[in-house]
């Protein structure tokens, strides 16, 4: 907190530091027989009528009575990670968006909107389907990239995405992040503010690709350019559609890791997207009754021996926070958070 030459903690911030990363400190709730202090720390996304609103790191927003202020000032940028490799997050998100690409896109100004779903015979149609099509295959590949500006109105953007989406009987979703120098906490802001809702969050981890590839010896792996049979057998999404795997075997370089198991499904698979110097890992499933022995481990290894072959030297991946699993895995393998990913939806009705 800021503290003044007289020892007093001081407010040093006005409506004017929106959009910077601050951190305040306000008293408790009104009303509490004892005030405590709380700290919050995170971007100044609005100060409108005597209210802040802060948006943290996992894009929750903390709304701020200024009434009860008692300390804030603009910090500098979250510091970067002191292990692993530095990377903004612009280039982030074009490493995660080249590894699983759409079937369609189409730019808005320096929007990306993307879609990948299967046209179904006119015959074959549900009832009231739209233009002849189903849900698309993932979020990721079917929601709005908003990196930079779509030359247009906000306004003007999101009925252009209303109509784009609706026209391939897809709801519009637009994928945005928080937590990291660069993100997009005022769009979020101001999506929510206009009714979106958040369906979805993630985080993109990072880290040193060496010590994934020397966690385990990856022994019993076998790697293939192609998903087979057995493999999507034990990918966790059910009924993996042409268009499913199209967008599986999309990005720079891809490999598919399988661990044999008793019958013809794997007892473990993975994915892996070599681009650069990023190596990106995905589809990380084990059986199980098979958790928990290390087949996690060794099939990334396997996969992180080949990407460094390739000339790779740092590894991404996306988690779902309720995933405590997983998480306890790769951060074992030296991995963290690197930023946090949303998919807003837009409003019911529109």
């Amino acid at each position: 907190m800021e503290i003044s030459a007289t020892g007093r903690l001081e407010v040093r911030i006005t409506a004017a530091d929106v959009g910077k990363r601050v951190s305040v400190r306000r008293l408790g709730d009104p009303g509490v027989t004892v005030q405590k202090f709380t700290d919050t720390v995170g971007v100044l996304t609005s100060w409108n009528d005597g209210v802040l609103v802060i948006t943290r790191r996992d894009g929750e927003q903390v709304r701020i009575a200024e009434s009860s202020l008692v300390a804030g000032k603009v910090v500098p940028p979250a510091p970067a990670r002191r292990r692993g490799p530095a990377a903004s997050f612009e280039e982030l998100a074009r490493v995660a968006a080249r590894a699983w690409r759409p079937l369609e896109s189409e730019r808005l100004g320096e929007w990306e909107l993307r879609a990948a779903v299967e046209k179904v015979p006119r015959e074959a149609r549900p009832w009231g389907a739209v233009a002849g099509r189903r849900a698309g295959f993932t979020r990721r590949a079917n929601s709005v990239l908003p990196l930079g500006d779509p030359g247009v109105s906000l306004d003007e953007a999101l009925s252009a995405v209303r109509r784009w989406y609706g026209d391939r009987g897809l709801p519009a979703y637009v994928q945005t992040a928080t937590g990291a120098e660069g993100t997009q906490e005022l769009l979020c802001a101001e999506l929510e503010r206009r009714g979106w809702v958040r369906e979805v969050s993630a985080e993109l981890w990072t880290g040193r690709l060496a010590p994934v590839a020397d966690r385990a010896e990856g022994a019993g792996v076998v790697l293939s350019r192609e998903a087979d049979a057995g493999w999507l057998a034990r990918y966790q999404r059910k009924g993996v559609s042409e268009v499913a795997l199209r967008v599986l075997g999309s990005g720079g370089s891809v490999w598919f890791a399988s661990v044999r198991g008793r019958g013809p499904v794997p007892a473990a698979i993975g994915r892996c997207v070599v681009d650069g110097r990023w190596a990106g890992f995905a589809a990380v499933e084990v059986d199980p009754a098979l958790r928990r022995r290390g087949l996690a481990s060794e099939v990334m290894a396997a996969l992180a021996r080949r990407a460094l072959d390739e000339g790779a030297s740092a590894a991404w991946l996306q988690v779902e926070t309720d995933n405590a699993g997983a998480r306890a895995l790769y951060a074992g393998l030296g991995l963290g958070v690197h930023h946090t990913y949303h998919h807003v939806r837009e409003p019911e009705g529109r």
